[in-house]
């Protein structure tokens, strides 16, 4: 008479548990993955937007000078950090 369980080899329980770990490892590496992937995009989008306004800055800085008779010194153009 059986008791209603299933009846597993330990071959067959460790591969079930083989298989899970695997399924756990993978899944989490996706995750890893996934927010190393938003955080690379995410810095790149802040380095991006950081060069942006050192650029526009540097526009405004140019054009208050022409404003205003340009009479302090810059430096020229090849030695200006871009």
């Amino acid at each position: 008479m059986t008791d209603g369980r299933d009846h597993l080899t330990r071959g067959e329980i460790t591969k079930d548990a083989l298989q899970a770990g695997a399924e756990a490892a993978a899944q989490t590496v996706g995750e890893v993955a996934t927010i190393v992937t938003r955080a690379v995009g995410e810095v790149a989008a802040a380095v991006g937007g950081f060069a942006t306004e050192i650029f526009e800055i540097k526009e405004a800085s140019r054009r208050a000078l022409d404003e205003h008779g340009g009479d302090v010194p810059t430096l020229p153009e090849g030695d200006v950090a871009e």
